[in-house]
């Protein structure tokens, strides 16, 4: 079979849509865009989850360097950054909820001698674990592919988008990030913040006790028990964040 060089041509520009799309969804959804997950891994799953969607369904011929074409790029981009970013914001609820327990605990030091991590505390790091087991646990990584597929019906190349209504969405949709720190975060604080008290009304009681001696091993210690002791709700309180951002995608590829 001869292909001539212009249906080469006309199959890449095709091939291309659904291509950017799914590229921009992986550099921003979490799990996919870790640094484990490396460049060459995504754009090999770009490329395959591209393959596999290239035949179900019949995709625009666009001219990428004209105007319609840089217009829908920039439409690809949005839509894939969007979802991944609806997701990430469930990575940030945890992030500022663990950050919040670990200054509670008296662990905030130690983000500031971890070369590895940065800034990010480390009972943060521990719910960022947590949640990706979770997530994958829960098929997660299925469900966000079979969306981002569902998205080529949903909001097809060519169609127009209605960015107010997206953008709204995703507005209101980040409060979730201080909304799920305080469910995952304030029943920890609050027991933490009555030990705190009862240190207080023993230092005024004994001052000769050392408070900085016998408060800070005492409150990690207690931080680490109540910890242990929610871990149960915890857990279920990140499924329901990322059942939530799910719906929440499902909500965004229906705004038309």
């Amino acid at each position: 079979m001869n292909l001539l060089a212009s249906e080469i041509i006309e199959h890449f520009y095709m091939f291309m849509w659904p291509m950017i799309r799914i590229s921009a969804f992986l550099l921003a959804a979490p799990f996919f865009s870790i640094r484990a997950v490396s460049v060459r891994i995504r754009i090999l799953l770009a490329f395959l989850l591209t393959w596999m969607v290239y035949p179900l369904t019949d995709w625009p011929l666009i001219d990428p360097t004209s105007a319609e074409g840089l217009k829908a790029v920039f439409y690809q981009v949005f839509v894939g950054v969007l979802m991944g970013i609806l997701l990430q914001i469930v990575n940030a609820a945890l992030i500022i909820g663990g950050q919040a327990v670990s200054a509670s605990m008296g662990l905030s030091m130690a983000n500031m001698v971890d070369p590895s991590m940065g800034n990010v505390p480390v009972i943060a790091q521990f719910f960022v674990i947590c949640s990706t087991l979770i997530f994958l646990g829960l098929g997660g990584h299925v469900l966000v592919i079979s969306l981002l597929l569902e998205s080529f019906e949903l909001l097809p190349i060519n169609s127009a988008l209605n960015l107010q209504g997206l953008l709204k969405l995703t507005i209101e949709w980040s409060a979730m990030m201080f909304l799920g720190a305080i469910l995952i975060g304030l029943p920890l604080m609050a027991s933490l913040l009555f030990i705190n008290i009862g240190l207080g009304v023993i230092t005024r009681t004994a001052p000769a006790l050392n408070i900085f001696a016998v408060g800070f091993p005492a409150m990690i210690l207690a931080g680490i028990v109540l910890l242990s002791l929610s871990m149960t709700s915890i857990g279920y309180r990140i499924q329901w964040l990322w059942q939530e951002s799910f719906e929440i995608i499902g909500q965004a590829l229906g705004i038309r």
